[in-house]
């Protein structure tokens, strides 16, 4: 068994041109890391990143497990999974704490920034009414205009049931006083947001609750197809019903900018510095996934297909990763 001294000084390419000879020597040799994530499949290839480089460490890796986002933090905190890519700060917050928080999990860097999300409608529609804030669909006649069912109230495409942003958007739609005019339909998003888009492709008026990084943003585009709503003032449920979501601009889209972190079971990264060190310092820019994710609508969703778009990612971010690797490894 070589030095630790002797590990840091191990070239990367020799590491990734043999990666049999220094096997026995790599910090993840015998430890097996168990990823989750949510059922999005539009985070595999954030979290597959994460696992291709916790390979080149050495760590043996298991096919992901999706499970809702609450399942994942309390399975995390029991040690019963190793960590999750997509820890939505501040929306989940409540969720982290109420798997036990910073006792529980170890949580550092940033991996995904500036995730905006908020309502959005067709622009044709928003330009015809002048709808600009989402109270105004207070009004009958305007709620109408969105009426996907016939019962005279609008459809707003929203979450996943479970979700936290179901919560925000239940939240608001009490504050503003949309009860009696507005209903969240609530169900798998995907298939949501994909009768939404056959509305819209046919002509009918849209509005819909999306974030980023996901490709519906590439798909509709804001500015040109749609257009963000913004909301008459800040309303949220939980820990978070005194957070104030107005930008410094003035402009209030009713969710905060949330960053993405890697969360992972408190314990075992204590004991595993290099994979510690690789979720503090590894960043993915949030136009990649958008990019990504855009190839999954067009058709190339599947896990084949995904890993191609990691070893696509990763030869074109060679450079990046490799530093991942080399700082992991002098973690140890």
């Amino acid at each position: 068994m070589q030095t630790t001294t002797t590990l840091r000084t191990l070239t990367l390419a020799a590491l990734f041109t043999s990666p049999t000879l220094f096997a026995a020597d790599l910090p993840g040799k015998g430890i097996t890391v168990h990823p989750v994530q949510s059922t999005l499949p539009e985070e595999t290839f954030q979290t597959e990143i994460i696992n291709r480089a916790l390979k080149q460490l050495g760590y043996d890796v298991t096919p992901i497990e999706e499970v809702e986002y609450n399942v994942a933090y309390t399975a995390i905190a029991a040690g019963d999974a190793t960590f999750m890519a997509a820890n939505w700060l501040p929306m989940q917050q409540d969720m982290y704490d109420a798997s036990g928080g910073d006792r529980k999990f170890y949580r550092q860097g940033t991996y995904i920034s500036n995730a905006a999300q908020g309502y959005m409608i067709d622009k044709k529609t928003a330009e015809k009414y002048n709808i600009t804030d989402i109270s105004q669909l207070k009004d009958p006649e305007l709620a109408k205009l969105f009426d996907a069912n016939g019962d005279g109230k609008a459809d707003l495409a929203g979450c996943n049931p479970g979700w936290v942003c179901g919560s925000v958007i239940d939240t608001q739609i009490k504050a503003y006083g949309l009860s009696n005019t507005v209903t969240q339909n609530q169900g798998n998003y995907a298939a949501i947001i994909a009768d939404t888009l056959a509305r819209y492709k046919a002509g009918k008026p849209v509005i819909y609750y999306t974030w980023t990084p996901y490709w519906v943003s590439d798909e509709l585009k804001p500015g040109k197809d749609v257009a963000w709503l913004t909301v008459p003032f800040s309303a949220n449920p939980g820990s978070l019903k005194d957070q104030n979501t107005e930008l410094p601009n003035g402009k209030n889209y009713g969710f905060a900018v949330n960053n993405e972190y890697i969360v992972a079971n408190k314990a075992w990264a204590e004991k595993n510095p290099a994979a510690a060190k690789l979720f503090a310092i590894a960043k993915l820019p949030l136009a990649d996934v958008n990019a990504q994710n855009q190839l999954m609508h067009k058709g190339e969703s599947t896990a084949a297909d995904i890993q191609r778009h990691v070893d696509g990612w990763i030869h074109a971010h060679q450079q990046t990763f490799d530093g991942w690797i080399k700082q992991a490894l002098a973690a140890q």
